[in-house]
Formats: C-alpha cells, sequence, structure tokens
C-alpha cells in the first residue's frame, strides 16, 4: 500500500503582501511573536511577547471572601431556590483580566521607491504590486523552520524567532532602508507615554522603543539592533537610514519592566549573538543570520516534525497558495495543510506560556476577550494534540502557567469555598491565578472542575513518558484536599453533593447557573480523586481519597435518552449551546468510553445528537468533533470539520476565527484541529490502542507517522482503499494492552524496544 506523495504541506505561501494584520504570516519561539506582512516597499513586522498585558486594575484583584456565606448557599439551594446563587457574591462588578496587546511594529519603508516617497506621511502603506502579476512577489512560510520569506525585485526579507537564542532575526536585501520602531497599532491608548531612541554602534545602529501603560509603573520596551553589510548607516530620529548595503540583519527583543531599563546593555547582548568571524569555531560560518537559524532549526524543526499527516492529496493542490486553497473545503490538501499549519502555530506560541486565545499574535490593543487564557474549554481545546502529537514544550508550557499559579489557586479555595487544597480560575492573563472575573450570566467563581481538567494533559504527558512527575502528583494531592474540605453534604441515597455546582457556560432549562451536581463537576471530582491516589499508592490518603470518589453519585440518563447536564433530578437540559461541559467523562477523560460502558456511551452520543451550535463558535464544533471521535462517529467528526472548514474560519495566514467569517482572530480551531485529526485516526489509553476509530469515508487513503500512545509507545498508521491497514509500534516498556481496530479486538503483548509490525489486511 502506497501514499500519494507530492508537494509538502509543510508551508504555506500567497502571491501577495498582507493587507490586514490578520492575514500577516506568523513565527514565534513561545516567548517572542512576529505577524510578518512582506511588503517590499513598506513592510511591517509586529512584535508581540507573551508578558505584555495591560494594566487595568486586574493585577491587584483578589477572589471575593464569601465562605462564611457558604452554608448558606447550600442549604437554599438544596430547599429548592434555583437562583440562590446570583447573590453569592461580595457586590463587585465585572473586572476583565489584564487585556494582552500588541509591542510595535518594525517598519522597514525603502526611499528609492517614488510610490513610497509620495506616500510616506501616510500612516498605512499602499498596495505597490499588479495582481496581475504575481510571478514578481512571493511571500511564504516555511513550517519546518519557522522563517517566513517575502521576495520582491531588487528585495527579500526573511524572518524568524529564535527558540534557542530568545530573539526576532529579520535579514533584508535593499540597497536602501529607512527602519523605524512604531507604536501606532490600532487601539494604542491614547496617554501611552513613548520615548524613542537610536544610537549608531560598530554594527550599525541601536534603535529602542519604551512604552510607559497610563496611571501605572509598569513599561515595556522594544531594542533592535541594526548591523549592516557592506553600507552605512545614517540616524533620522527616531529611525535610522541605510545606504549602499548588500544585507541589513535586525535583532529585536522585548523587555517588559519596572523603572527604567538600560538599553545599552540589552544593546551588548544582542551584539553578543553576532558570531565572531575571527573565531576559528566560526571562520566556516561567518554569515551571522545562518548562525542564528542554525541554532534555532536545531530545536524548532525536531519538534515540529516529530508527528506527520498525508491524506494522500493532490499534488497540483499542495501546490496552491493558501488563499486559494481555502476556497476548497474538500481538499484533503487543505486538511492536510490546516493540520501542519496548527501544529506549527501551536509550537510557536507555547514557551514561557501555553497559546492565549489570540495565541502568541494580535495586531490590536483591543483584543476579544482580553486575548486572555480561557481555562473552561479554549486552552485544553488548543492543546487537546500535544501529548499524542509529541510536543512536551506545549506541554510544558501549560505546566508552567499551572504551577506559577498555585499559591493564586489556594487563596481561590480559601476565600471563595473555606477549603483547603487549590481551585482554577476561569480567566487567567497569566500573571494572576486568582478567581475575580465572574457576574451573574457567568458565575465562573463556582466552578470547580477547573484544576483537574487542567491537570489532565500533564496526567496524559506522563503516561506517554512512564514517569509520573512529581509536580503533578502534589498538585492533584491538592485538588483531592479540596475536595475532602469541599464535598460535605450529601443526598437522601448517601451520595456526596457538588454543591454549589456549574457547568460551563450553560444553564439549566429550569433554574440559575448555580445549580447541583453538573456532569462535568462529577467527573472532575472523580478522575482528581482517583489519580491522585494513583500518583500516592499505599498511603491512607490515597485510601481515603478513592473511598471518597466511590460515593459521588452516578452520572443520569434523561427523559430525552441522553446524559443529562447535571445529574440532580428536576434539573432539566438547555440543549443549544456552544460548550460540551458534560462530556467531560467523554473526552478528554475516558470514564465513558463505548468499550467499557457502552449504555453511558448511548446516552452520551444521544447528549452529542441533541446538542447545537447556539453562536457557531469554532471552538464548539471541534469540541464536537473531539467527543464524536471517541465515541466511533466518523460521520459526525467529518460533519463538524465541515462546519468549520466552509464557515470561513480561516484567514490567509492559516491562523483561525472565533465565529464565521473570519469574525475575531482566535486560535482555538488552528490549534485544536490537529486534535481531531489525531483523534479519529489513532486513540490511547494505559491499556488500549484504537486504531481508525472514527475515520470518515472522506479520507479513504492516508499515512499518520510518530504519534505517542498513554501506554508508553510511538505508533505509525497507514491506511488505503478497501480497508487495508498496516501499523508499527515501538514500545518504550513491556506492557499487554488491548487493540482495537475496526474488525474487532483482541490482546497484544508489545516488549520494550521491539517494533510491533501489524499488516492487518482489510477491516
Amino acid at each position: 500500500m502506497s501514499v500519494v506523495g507530492g508537494a509538502s504541506p509543510h508551508g504555506t505561501w500567497e502571491p501577495q503582501p498582507a493587507e490586514r494584520w490578520e492575514d500577516a504570516f506568523l513565527s514565534g519561539n513561545g516567548r517572542h511573536g512576529v505577524m510578518v506582512f512582506g511588503e517590499p516597499n513598506d513592510d511591517r513586522v509586529i512584535v508581540t511577547h507573551h508578558t505584555l498585558v495591560r494594566p487595568n486594575g486586574g493585577e491587584r484583584a483578589r477572589p471575593p471572601e464569601l465562605a462564611a456565606r457558604l452554608p448558606e448557599l447550600q442549604d437554599r439551594l438544596l430547599t429548592g431556590e434555583p437562583d440562590a446563587a446570583e447573590d453569592f457574591t461580595d457586590g463587585r462588578g465585572l473586572q476583565w483580566v489584564q487585556p494582552f496587546h500588541p509591542a510595535f511594529r518594525i517598519r522597514l519603508r525603502r526611499p528609492s521607491s517614488a510610490d513610497s516617497r509620495r506616500d510616506r506621511r501616510s500612516p498605512e502603506p499602499r498596495r505597490y504590486l499588479r495582481s496581475d502579476d504575481p510571478r514578481r512577489y512571493r511571500r511564504a512560510v516555511d513550517f519546518t523552520t519557522g522563517v517566513v520569506e517575502a521576495v520582491f525585485e531588487g528585495w527579500s526579507s526573511r524572518v524568524f524567532v529564535s527558540r534557542a537564542d530568545d530573539v526576532i532575526v529579520q535579514r533584508i536585501t535593499a540597497e536602501e532602508l529607512e527602519i523605524t520602531l512604531d507604536h501606532q497599532l490600532p487601539g494604542a491608548p491614547p496617554k501611552l507615554a513613548v520615548g524613542h531612541g537610536a544610537v549608531l554602534t560598530a554594527e550599525g545602529a541601536l534603535l529602542s522603543l519604551r512604552a510607559r501603560y497610563p496611571d501605572s509603573d509598569r513599561a515595556y520596551t522594544g531594542v533592535t539592533l541594526v548591523a549592516v553589510t557592506g553600507g552605512r548607516a545614517t540616524l533620522t530620529p527616531p529611525g535610522v537610514r541605510i545606504e549602499g548595503a548588500a544585507s541589513v540583519l535586525l535583532l529585536t527583543r522585548v523587555v517588559r519592566h519596572t523603572g527604567e531599563l538600560d538599553v545599552t546593555a540589552h544593546g551588548r547582548e544582542l551584539c553578543e549573538l553576532l558570531p565572531d568571524a575571527d573565531e576559528p569555531d566560526s571562520a566556516e560560518d561567518p554569515d551571522p543570520y545562518t548562525h542564528l537559524l542554525t541554532r534555532h532549526t536545531a530545536l524548532h524543526r525536531t519538534a515540529y516534525t516529530r508527528v506527520t499527516l498525508d491524506l494522500a492529496a493532490d499534488p497540483a493542490e499542495r501546490a496552491l497558495p493558501g488563499s486559494e486553497l481555502l476556497k476548497r473545503p474538500d481538499s484533503r490538501a487543505l486538511l492536510e495543510r490546516l493540520h501542519a499549519a496548527g501544529r506549527y502555530h501551536l509550537l510557536s506560541a507555547s514557551g514561557m506560556l501555553p497559546p492565549r486565545l489570540t495565541g502568541l499574535w494580535t495586531g490590536d490593543w483591543d483584543t476579544a476577550w482580553s486575548g486572555a487564557f480561557t481555562t473552561n474549554a479554549n486552552l485544553n481545546l488548543q492543546t487537546a494534540s500535544a501529548a499524542a502529537a509529541a510536543l512536551p514544550e506545549v506541554t510544558e508550557a501549560h505546566a508552567q502557567l499551572i504551577h506559577h499559579q498555585l499559591p493564586d489557586w489556594r487563596e481561590n479555595a480559601r476565600a471563595i469555598f473555606g477549603a483547603r487544597g487549590i481551585v482554577a480560575p476561569s480567566h487567567t492573563d497569566g500573571e494572576n491565578g486568582h478567581t475575580y472575573h465572574f457576574s451573574r450570566e457567568y458565575p465562573l467563581h463556582l466552578w470547580t472542575a477547573g484544576a483537574d481538567w487542567l491537570l489532565k494533559p500533564l496526567v496524559d504527558h506522563d503516561e506517554t513518558r512512564g514517569e509520573r512527575d512529581p509536580r503533578t502528583g502534589a498538585a492533584l494531592a491538592e485538588v483531592a484536599l479540596f475536595y475532602e474540605d469541599f464535598l460535605t453534604r450529601t443526598d437522601a441515597d448517601g451520595h456526596l453533593l457538588v454543591l454549589p455546582s456549574y457547568s460551563p457556560e450553560n444553564r439549566p432549562a429550569n433554574a440559575s447557573w448555580g445549580a447541583i451536581n453538573a456532569a462535568m463537576d462529577l467527573s472532575a471530582a472523580r478522575h482528581a480523586l482517583r489519580t491522585a491516589a494513583a500518583y500516592h499508592p499505599g498511603t491512607a490518603d490515597a485510601d481515603r481519597w478513592r473511598a471518597l470518589a466511590d460515593r459521588l453519585p452516578p452520572h443520569r440518563v434523561n427523559a430525552d435518552g441522553a446524559l443529562a447536564e447535571w445529574a440532580r433530578p428536576g434539573l432539566d437540559d438547555t440543549y443549544d449551546h456552544r460548550h460540551l461541559s458534560h462530556l467531560y467523562g467523554v473526552w478528554p477523560l475516558d470514564e465513558i468510553t463505548p468499550y467499557d460502558t457502552p449504555e453511558l456511551a448511548a446516552a452520551a452520543y444521544r447528549a452529542l445528537e441533541l446538542r447545537g451550535a447556539e453562536n457557531d463558535s469554532a471552538h464548539g464544533h471541534l469540541h464536537h468533533a473531539l467527543v464524536a471521535a471517541r465515541l466511533g462517529d466518523g460521520t459526525r467528526v467529518r460533519a463538524a470539520l465541515a462546519h468549520v472548514l466552509t464557515g470561513d474560519y480561516f484567514h490567509v495566514s492559516l491562523m483561525s476565527a472565533h465565529y464565521p467569517h473570519r469574525d475575531v482572530y482566535n486560535a482555538d480551531a488552528a490549534h485544536a484541529l490537529p486534535a481531531v485529526l489525531i483523534e479519529m485516526l489513532i486513540h490511547s489509553t494505559p491499556d488500549r490502542l484504537v486504531l481508525l476509530p472514527a475515520l470518515p469515508d472522506a479520507y479513504p487513503e492516508g499515512r499518520l507517522s510518530g504519534v505517542r500512545t498513554r501506554f508508553g509507545a510511538e505508533v505509525d498508521l497507514e491506511w488505503g482503499p478497501e480497508g487495508a491497514l498496516r501499523s508499527v509500534i515501538r514500545p518504550t516498556r513491556t506492557h499487554r494492552i488491548e487493540l482495537r481496530t475496526p474488525s474487532g479486538a483482541r490482546p497484544l503483548d508489545l516488549r520494550a524496544e521491539e517494533d510491533c509490525v501489524l499488516d492487518l489486511g482489510p477491516q
């Protein structure tokens, strides 16, 4: 069996520059990010950094002190007051977390252009390229290196963000060039205090831009070293003019700080990144750009290429620019490229932090939903592929966010619930982990499932590598401590009650948002307690936590035959909603499966059938697809994907939008799509491997390579016409698993470091 080859899907290109910042090509290293327009006569590179959040009061916000009132609220809910939780607040208004924003743009003008001279005072560049002659221009991004390149007559630009040296690197070939750092991006505060610096150096020039936030002691500074080869630099404050150059190299960093920043010292640090051509070890490679790219590529390419997907697409379609490919929603080449782009963008956005709602990028200070980390759905959906798709860099970034904020999570548990342990917030800006963003319609402070939901990816990662991280075990123990203190009320049958309980971001049809026994809360509590026990075997704590988990009530099946979103009898479902929180037991947990709990799986499937799309949020469609894949329905997976592929959710950059028609720049669809494609092809638990659990008929042939499993193996999968199926399993530990394929199930014994080759034939 063979898979059709052809043009590589590991990049995308366009025959025109970007006019909108949403269409700018992206690069990043998980700290710094860039958005590259690629305009030959007036190029712009927007610079971003994960730490750039604008002070708005959220930096000082704390959780509400409500613990003393919790018993009264529980009494009122148990006596049948459906809206009792609506006044469980300290009376504060809605406080958003600090909004994420861009730093500035590096602007590169070619003064020798007549068009550029005429338009120099315009705040935005004119178009200089003729759409009827695309051969004159090309911009592209290479996913394997992270290099964004644009080429035109007499001009070229190459940009990447180094994972090795944490610096933005741009090389331009142009004989004349004017370079400035410009903060005037959409939504920039009018009272932003901005100062520029420009000095000549032995390399060429050092430019700086400092911006201090209004009414704050916080600021950020961008520093750009301009290194000129074969030309002359002349200061033209606030920028620099380059003449007669063979090439120009820009090295840029952004620093968030208080007080003043020593720009000269940071300039020296940038100079130290340039290889010394006189040193023996650099004589073979004196070119600074190539030197820096080589260091970066060793890290980036290794991570990106661990997993690949080939759907046997038409080579001619693979060669199309992204804008043309997006017009072909049924194209397998489009799905290949979106998988590759999603993997590339997810890796590029993850480092010191995981991806925000906008990944690592924005061109506007007024970012939707503050460009925050929304943890009750979006963050975990974006990072859903990390363990299986062999991106520990993403999981470690996710872990960094959690472990940095644990002290704040402890304060949430104490203040709101009077409990030990930890409670995660639904929104965070990456700095503050306190729960303070909530309102009557969004009582996010009542959500107690968040810590388990956020720790689940770390548990998956530990299973893939076969070693338990003590940090994850310690955090799970704190979740268990919270449930020990919180789960104190029981029903008439002696089952513990989650009270109050909240199912993000839905409400019962006949009650208010704060209710009793949301399905997600029950699944999360059971999972957290049992997993904490597994991380602490042979202890009294483990015995106590397992016993507590066993006292939680079972899920409820409602009159429609569907898994109820609230297990408490009398609470009716609201079906038309973008979130699928009640199906947490299906995905990402394996509490409900077609193999182990078929009756509950049938109820979960009925719940999925009844679920509406509400406002067509992209994350809702892909969450739907992930659940459908776990339940083995390839047709429903394909339908959910089709909603996104036909709904105009993707910008030319192949970054996605939150709503159809490219409304609201948002990374949910772009980052979650690779997880959907993997889940429909391979699913694993610590004791099971399922091959082709939900393969849509639209993809009859293909290859998926490098997937990691939760029983500690790497898996390659190849499938073809008439059901041909072949797999290679490379286990790292000896283990017996259950192998499931479309034709049935059987035990499979794996030996550490011995490849297991399965030629399974027609299915």
